[in-house]
């Protein structure tokens, strides 16, 4: 397979109705198309709408994927949920996310174009479900998703070593959160600094929770409810937005730091992989020593039938035979050597290559066998 392309659009706030199927299945008769998705993959051709295009008009999430690099993640918002520019700040040295505002609603793209095929098969399937669940987290607040977008940049050397970091800590990371490092390639050895420290402005629960709802005031509760019952999408994030503690003095760390610490983090990886890997040549070579002396004790127990064994493999007269009776007279020299009898062997090797002069491909092996 040359090329494979694959999309993937989900509707979350509203399902589609039968004049946008009919549309949808218009732009594809090969695409699997439900009240809640459009779905499609191309080995050959390419796709004949507009993905911004539908993101507009139909969808709030979008995946593509292609073999040679390019990844792609657009998530549609409701502006007077999320105000861009709150985003700015964790974008602006980004050259890959785009933010688009039309009507009542904000188009948030991130597109690599890396042109670098997959080194792995991945068909796009399970991508977009693991990714979702960050449209829900922007829309209550939590910004970390675009702090990882900042951390690329953290990585390609864009920020100097003073910048503060836009979030005083992003831990624990989500599944979502994993995922979106994972799909586009952010170093690994960043992201998981940047988790060591916790986000300070997690959600509060259990009696925290309820204290902070009571103490919303009156209206807003009644607001909050008659959206509720009238079916608003948007209401639970609304109240996690609204009782999000963001603590704006909490201690933020310089890039300088996220980098160093990076580093020591990338060298201990590696000197415990170096560690890893000098174990299981040591464990590799006692193996094969064990097997060498096993096969030494075999040569040895067999006595003069093992010279016989060496003539019988030369009397095969081909390639393969040759090489196990060199190897049989390896064996017999290294015995010989340890048996103090080194000039028998030598003897019994000179007689062997002059009995079988007029067989140069044999000698060719025996040579490197001589005494010496």
């Amino acid at each position: 397979m040359s090329e494979y392309q694959y999309y993937e659009f989900l509707a979350i706030d509203r399902p589609l109705d039968e004049a946008d199927l009919t549309e949808l299945r218009a732009l594809s008769s090969r695409a699997r198309v439900t009240r809640t998705s459009f779905t499609n993959h191309y080995e050959w051709g390419d796709f004949k709408g507009d993905p911004v295009a539908l993101m507009q008009r139909w969808f709030d999430l979008h995946l593509y994927l292609a073999n040679w690099g390019t990844r792609r993640l657009m998530m549609r918002l409701p502006t007077r949920l999320l105000d861009p520019a709150r985003l700015e700040p964790f974008l602006r040295e980004a050259d890959w996310v785009d933010i688009e505002t039309f009507g009542a609603h904000v188009l948030l793209d991130f597109l690599q174009d890396d042109e670098a095929p997959q080194a792995d098969w991945d068909d796009g399937t399970g991508w977009l479900a693991a990714l979702a669940p960050l449209r829900g987290d922007l829309l209550s607040g939590d910004l970390r998703v675009v702090y990882l977008v900042w951390l690329s940049a953290v990585a390609q050397g864009l920020l100097p070593d003073e910048t503060l970091e836009p979030l005083p800590g992003i831990g624990p990371l989500s599944g979502a959160l994993d995922a979106f490092a994972e799909f586009f390639g952010i170093d690994a050895d960043l992201v998981a600094v940047a988790a060591e420290r916790e986000a300070v402005d997690r959600l509060p629960s259990g009696d925290a929770a309820r204290a902070q709802v009571a103490a919303l005031p009156e209206a807003e509760k009644t607001d909050l409810l008659v959206r509720l019952v009238e079916g608003d999408p948007h209401v639970e994030s609304t109240l996690r937005a609204r009782l999000r503690d963001d603590d704006a003095a909490a201690a933020r760390r310089t890039v300088g730091e996220l980098r160093r610490r990076a580093q020591a983090r990338a060298d201990e990886r590696a000197r415990a992989a170096a560690e890893r890997r000098a174990a299981e040549q040591r464990r590799q070579a006692e193996a094969a020593e064990r097997a060498r002396r096993a096969r030494l004790d075999a040569v040895r127990q067999r006595g003069a039938d093992a010279w016989r064994d060496v003539e019988a493999e030369i009397a095969r007269r081909n390639a393969a035979a040759y090489d196990r009776a060199a190897t049989l007279l390896a064996d017999l020299k290294t015995i010989a050597a340890e048996n103090g009898t080194q000039d028998a062997y030598a003897h019994r090797l000179e007689d062997l290559r002059a009995r079988h002069a007029r067989k140069p491909k044999l000698l060719d092996r025996l040579d490197p066998l001589r005494a010496g």
